[in-house]
């Protein structure tokens, strides 16, 4: 049986991914470098360790004995961690930071995936296995956007693909045209909460793609959490990239919107 590798953060794609995977013959070796990842993965992966987002050396040698050569990186993992000191750091991961330009996204992910591979370990593309997650272009709920929803949807998609050229985050909430906040390193939900605050409800979350994405790490995903937040947020529109968004747990997330008059789009 091949194997495949998977390094886990928090949320539903791990899971997700673990389940395709086995599903067409893989043995899934799982490693959850947070706390809080879906208790499930355990139970449909083939083998299963717990290891620090900070213990690279660990990591690396976990993978190697169970054979794995090829892995993928899902779930939200945040460099909060870091800044924190929730993450405890080893030699090798203080090493890789140490001789980085800058602490951004892009550039702590691509030094990841170099080191992975110069152990004999290849970092494949997220969406493997989970395209059918990613919805085409169209309105996914049953209410259309209002006209000033969709001024507000083509401005903040615009704004989401700035900051992500520039390695700041994905998501923006936007009102009457207006940027209520960008996320950072705080992540969506948290932005999605000060946005909504700011704006004082009717706000719009718009969530994109980095221009030229590396598809092997941090390909935007939404799911219900995020409809929690925007719920909490009064926030009553929603618009992903079409063809490049995991959706994860889509009859959930479409009811739950339609449930609260939040429309959503795929643009």
């Amino acid at each position: 049986m091949d194997k495949i590798g998977l390094i886990a953060g928090v949320g539903r794609l791990p899971v997700e991914f673990a389940r395709a995977a086995c599903g067409m013959g893989f043995a899934v070796t799982a490693v959850a470098v947070v706390p809080g990842v879906d208790g499930e993965l355990a139970m449909v992966t083939d083998k299963y360790f717990t290891i620090s987002a900070g213990e690279l050396d660990k990591l690396i040698s976990s993978l190697k004995s169970a054979g794995v050569t090829q892995v993928t990186m899902l779930g939200k993992v945040t460099k909060e961690l870091m800044f924190s000191g929730a993450a405890s750091l080893d030699l090798r991961m203080r090493k890789l930071l140490a001789g980085l330009n800058d602490h951004s996204d892009d550039t702590i992910m691509l030094a990841v995936v170099h080191e992975l591979a110069a152990e004999g370990i290849g970092v494949l593309d997220q969406t493997a296995f989970l395209r059918q997650l990613m919805p085409a272009a169209g309105v996914l709920t049953k209410r259309q956007p209002t006209a000033a929803e969709r001024a507000d949807m083509e401005f903040g998609f615009s704004m989401a693909r700035h900051i992500g050229g520039l390695d700041i985050g994905q998501t923006v909430v936007v009102k009457n045209r207006a940027v209520m906040a960008v996320e950072a390193i705080e992540g969506t939900d948290a932005c999605i909460l000060r946005g909504g605050a700011l704006g004082r409800g009717g706000v719009t979350v718009a969530k994109a793609a980095k221009p030229g994405q590396d598809l092997r790490f941090d390909v935007p995903g939404v799911g219900p959490a995020t409809i929690a937040a925007m719920i909490e947020a009064g926030a009553t529109a929603l618009v992903i990239e079409a063809g490049k968004t995991l959706l994860m747990d889509k009859t959930t997330v479409v009811t739950t919107a339609d449930d609260h008059d939040i429309t959503i789009v795929a643009m």
